[in-house]
């Protein structure tokens, strides 16, 4: 039987990662209460280390580690925020770093990622298990296999964003975050639940990838081919045993974002908020948007997961 991570764990990431992890600002836009009819409260997570709130669960894991753990090193999966993540606390540690990259990842992430220090080992993420790969590294090697999100010590560490958050700015009627794996997102309803009783937890994802809300509405994992769309970050084929588990528990839906509506809000950042946000940092903003009937005067609370995207990609959205 698993055992779960708690809000206790979440508190306990935070002092941990306390001095490490940057304390992302809250940010507010008269344009976007105004479009709402209520309050908008943005965690900037674009602003976090590598550029992406993975940081968080990388460095709880990896500060977790034990004199045998660090000297072998870790070995990681990732599309390339998690890639990121681990490299960084890998190098701040002393800790040697292997990450298993797809090979289109973008090149911004693949270039941080080695920049950190890290090797880096490709595949084809629609003919090659990730998952195979990252275990037999790590059995060859005798290096400690860090996922990208269904670990307990990753789930406490992303969930200090959401406690950041409540704790910055109180209580919240509804809540909003991006869905991939559900590391966030199993982690903020950690936070939200222990600090914001009352508040409605979503999830968001792409629209061509929904095996999360499949998986909800089930009540069973639901595994699917690697969904194609712009929110590189959500492209994952299936939630974990542990983020899964948390969901079911504490969130309220999953809904879905397309991309069109992803260009949309990245537009809205750009132009409006004068932030750079990747497609998948979009979904919760682009979620809450198609909600707006429901949650007029409501206290909103969105997390933008990263700002981690090839600029000649993101020119190229956004003039689409």
């Amino acid at each position: 039987m698993l055992t779960l991570p708690t809000y206790a764990d979440v508190a306990a990431a935070a002092q941990r990662i306390e001095g490490l992890a940057n304390k992302t600002p809250v940010m507010t836009s008269r344009t976007a209460n105004e479009e709402m009819g209520a309050e908008v409260f943005f965690k900037c997570e674009n602003f976090q280390r590598m550029g992406a709130f993975k940081f968080r669960g990388a460095m709880n894991a990896l500060a977790k580690f034990d004199a045998r753990q660090r000297a072998a090193g870790v070995v990681a999966f990732s599309s390339g925020n998690h890639a990121q993540g681990i490299a960084l606390s890998a190098k701040l540690l002393g800790i040697p770093a292997t990450i298993v990259m797809p090979l289109d990842a973008p090149a911004a992430k693949v270039a941080a990622t080695k920049g950190y220090g890290a090797n880096v080992v490709t595949y084809d993420r629609y003919t090659e298990d990730r998952e195979a790969i990252g275990r037999s590294l790590a059995d060859k090697h005798g290096m400690t296999l860090i996922p990208p999100y269904d670990h307990p010590d990753v789930i406490a560490g992303q969930g200090t964003a959401a406690k950041e958050l409540i704790e910055e700015v109180g209580a919240l009627d509804a809540l909003f975050v991006c869905l991939g794996g559900g590391g966030l997102l199993s982690g903020s309803a950690l936070a939200a639940r222990a600090l914001a009783p009352n508040c409605k937890i979503y999830g968001v994802e792409p629209q061509a990838g929904n095996d999360g809300q499949q998986s909800f509405r089930s009540g069973a994992i639901v595994h699917i081919d690697t969904p194609r769309t712009i929110a590189d970050g959500a492209q994952t084929q299936h939630l974990g045993e542990y983020t899964f588990a948390i969901i079911k528990r504490d969130v309220d839906d999953i809904l879905t974002a397309t991309d069109d509506q992803l260009v949309a809000c990245m537009r809205f950042f750009a132009e409006r908020m004068k932030m750079v946000v990747e497609p998948t940092g979009c979904l919760g903003f682009a979620a809450a948007r198609e909600m707006k009937a429901q949650l007029k005067g409501k206290r909103i609370g969105v997390i933008i997961s990263g700002g981690n995207v090839d600029i000649e990609r993101y020119i190229s959205l956004l003039a689409g």
